[in-house]
């Protein structure tokens, strides 16, 4: 039974998950990873992402009889509900967002100088705390484009945007983003000419 399961066409596969829980925990199965990599970037701790992927499956399951295909993959419809639990989570807990490094620094340690792994470290903690002050959009196109590897198509589809609209996006975030870090390698200017 699971087997076939795992063979059905998505779009079967969510009408029969809307009467059958073994057809749900396909759906399950085939996003929770997606879901929760995505929770993670957006929250920085896997104790919340745990948490709100939990939640994502549990309301998609509590709404999924009212689900209606609109031609768009039912992970996009996945993706919102994580985005909005989200957003609800920041507002709520109003947390400062953080991305633990523990396991990129001890592999880093393990690869590099001790020098080198610092300075990556560093610039990435930098690049971290850049992409942090962009606003919500933004930051979720680069979790979708770079940490799930999506498409421009999907990740319009899923942020409720044309293709165009993602490039166009894309293009001033990475921008922007280059910008903010070039100036973080200036040195502070000084305010007034030195005396003599």
């Amino acid at each position: 039974m699971v087997g076939q399961l795992s063979e059905l066409d998505e779009r079967l596969l969510v009408e029969r998950a809307k009467h059958d829980e073994a057809a749900f925990g396909e759906l399950y199965n085939r996003y929770v990873h997606r879901i929760y990599n995505y929770v993670f970037y957006r929250t920085g701790n896997h104790h919340d992402a745990e948490d709100l992927t939990s939640r994502v499956f549990h309301r998609a399951l509590q709404h999924l009889p009212r689900y209606e295909d609109r031609g768009l993959p039912f992970s996009a419809w996945l993706y919102r509900i994580a985005h909005n639990l989200v957003v609800n989570w920041h507002r709520d807990t109003k947390r400062r967002k953080f991305l633990s490094l523990d396991e990129l620094v001890l592999r880093s340690f393990r690869t590099d100088a001790p020098e080198e792994a610092a300075e990556r470290v560093d610039e990435q903690e930098q690049l971290l705390e850049v992409v942090r002050t962009l606003p919500d959009d933004r930051q979720q196109l680069l979790v979708l484009k770079f940490v799930e590897r999506l498409s421009n198509a999907e990740i319009g589809e899923i942020m409720g945007r044309s293709e165009g609209a993602i490039k166009s996006l894309y293009h001033r975030t990475l921008i922007a983003l280059r910008e903010e870090m070039e100036s973080l390698k200036q040195p502070p200017r000084r305010r007034g000419r030195a005396r003599r």
